[in-house]
């Protein structure tokens, strides 16, 4: 299973009383009290499992919302992004358009500033003439000169004519000087308008983007907690798996060690009623002498400790071909999957003399054994594999004293016959 922070620092794994060899009333009767004992303490911590999946849970369809969030306001920003894009293109076509009218009317603004020039050298000469002869003078001299009244009239009429005609120059003039300034202004304006606007546009843009680009980032850091909240819930899961079969394993155990009491007691009934002495001890468990056996032929490749600047929680032993795995003991199976560290394992726990013991073999290519089996030592429970994170064919073995507990392990040498 994953080696994470998550693991249970005390996942309890149980002995089987001492229905695997002879033992005293007194001695059952205490295996099966422990027995119901750790039961109770695996079923709290499932309880306290479950409610850490379902916080885990909790936490995902969390993550899970805020995404659907930040996606739909990426969404209404590629929409404002998309938006803000055209209007800076309709804009940059209307500067180009402005600036084409403002051509045009530099075209007619040298036409009126010919027709100012022009004038501005009439009006020279007329100021010139003013000054040389007196405007007043030469009307009078005009009107004075007339033979008749007739006379008088046509060339007061004349006077008149010439003085509206001045009057026209100056106001025409003027005009074109008014019209001149109104139009450059307002070209000036409309251009610095425009451009002022497209600036703002791109602007406007570039904050999009910029909130885009944070969006992005915010996306991909929730979904990068989602996939660790739902490794860490998998990690959880399997670990629930684990006292499940561990509890169900206990079950067994307790019945086991309750039949193997009333056998005891019912045995020594017999004798006491015979006068008969002790009872006969267990067989002998076959494969070799002593409360363990080696688990797999092979070569020790590496042992329990420090290795390659981490620890080596097990010891090594590799071997080429088809090589059978056996139980280390007597005990019951409580956990056969795969896992996607160990690969194919086993674990199997026991009791040696009224000691409880968790034995694990890892990397094998087959699992002959099902949970809640139970299994005597030297019994084939699978074959030597290379499955899991693991680098050629080896079995992993790991022993802990007790009940399993995450990087407790102990070194199995001058315990199991290595």
């Amino acid at each position: 299973m994953k080696k994470s922070f998550l693991m249970l620092a005390t996942v309890t794994t149980v002995g089987l009383g001492t229905f695997f060899g002879g033992a005293s009333l007194q001695t059952e009767a205490e295996s099966v009290s422990n027995l119901q004992g750790q039961q109770s303490k695996i079923q709290s911590q499932r309880s306290d499992l479950q409610s850490n999946i379902n916080e885990s849970n909790n936490k995902i369809t969390d993550l899970q919302n805020q995404q659907a969030n930040v996606k739909d306001e990426m969404k209404r920003l590629d929409f404002a992004i998309s938006d803000t894009s055209n209007q800076i293109n309709e804009k940059n076509k209307k500067v180009d358009s402005t600036k084409a009218e403002i051509a045009k009317l530099q075209q007619d603004i040298v036409v009126i500033k010919e027709r100012i020039e022009k004038r501005n050298i009439l009006l020279k000469e007329r100021v010139r003439s003013y000054q040389e002869n007196g405007t007043v003078i030469n009307y009078l001299d005009v009107l004075m000169g007339a033979k008749s009244f007739s006379d008088f009239i046509d060339r007061a009429s004349a006077v008149a004519t010439f003085m509206e005609a001045d009057q026209a120059i100056i106001k025409e003039h003027e005009a074109d000087k008014q019209e001149l300034e109104t139009k450059e202004s307002l070209v000036e304006k409309d251009l610095s308008n425009l451009q002022s606007m497209v600036a703002e546009l791109k602007k406007m843009n570039q904050q999009l983007n910029t909130q885009m680009d944070q969006k992005n980032q915010l996306l991909a850091g929730l979904e990068q907690q989602e996939d660790e909240a739902h490794a860490e819930m998998i990690d959880m899961q399997e670990q629930e798996q684990i006292l499940a079969a561990q509890e169900a394993a206990i079950q067994k155990a307790i019945k086991l060690a309750q039949d193997q009491a009333a056998a005891a007691a019912a045995a020594a009934a017999a004798n006491n009623s015979s006068g008969g002495g002790s009872s006969s001890s267990s067989s002998a468990p076959p494969v070799s002498g002593g409360s363990f056996t080696r688990p797999a032929a092979g070569a020790i490749t590496s042992g329990f400790g420090s290795r390659d600047g981490a620890f080596h929680y097990g010891v090594d032993i590799a071997k080429s071909g088809s090589v059978p795995i056996v139980a280390a003991a007597d005990g019951v199976v409580y956990v056969s999957h795969y896992s996607s560290s160990y690969g194919n394992v086993v674990y199997i726990m026991h009791n040696i003399n009224g000691q409880m013991y968790t034995t694990v073999y890892a990397h094998m290519s087959t699992r002959m054994v099902s949970e809640g089996a139970t299994v005597k030592k030297g019994q084939q429970i699978g074959i030597m594999g290379n499955t899991g994170d693991s680098r050629g064919q080896h079995l992993h073995f790991e022993l802990y004293r007790g009940k399993w507990a995450y990087h407790s392990a102990i070194n199995p040498v001058g315990i199991v016959p290595l």
